[in-house]
């Protein structure tokens, strides 16, 4: 089991699904169920609430969460919540492995990684060798 692969994984999943995790309303599910596609949310609900009795175990782990809700995009507040996803994995493997089992069922089933914003992207195989355009240097011609 490798705990640092499924930290990432767990965070670049749920990162996206966020706002609406933390909302769990029930217009925010619609919302989520219609952005994302009902399979997606479905798997990141799942997620959650494996991970819903650490997060309130662990005032790091909230607050990470937290962080990442309030600022997605940024990089030190990604690594903080990796740590934390670490942490907990490690402590608890038969949980690392149910979580594992479950992103790799995703994996699996063929959902797809949804990207939202400016300049976003989505990826959810490598892409070694590509070119990857956000727009920054298109111009119209």
């Amino acid at each position: 089991m490798d705990e640092v692969s499924t930290a990432k994984e767990l965070a670049t999943y749920l990162t996206p699904f966020l706002p609406y995790l933390v909302e769990a309303g029930k217009y925010a599910a619609g919302a989520a169920a219609k952005k994302f596609g009902e399979s997606a949310w479905n798997g990141a609900t799942t997620l959650w609430q494996k991970l819903w009795p650490k997060v309130e175990e662990r005032p790091a782990l909230k607050t990470a969460f937290d962080d990442v809700t309030n600022t997605p995009e940024d990089e030190d507040v990604q690594a903080a919540l990796r740590v934390q996803l670490r942490k907990i994995l490690l402590e608890d493997g038969s949980l690392a492995v149910e979580l594992a089992q479950i992103l790799s069922k995703l994996k699996d089933s063929g959902v797809n990684v949804v990207s939202s914003g400016e300049r976003s992207i989505a990826v959810g195989r490598d892409i070694t060798n590509s070119t990857i355009n956000t727009g920054d240097s298109y111009r119209k011609g």
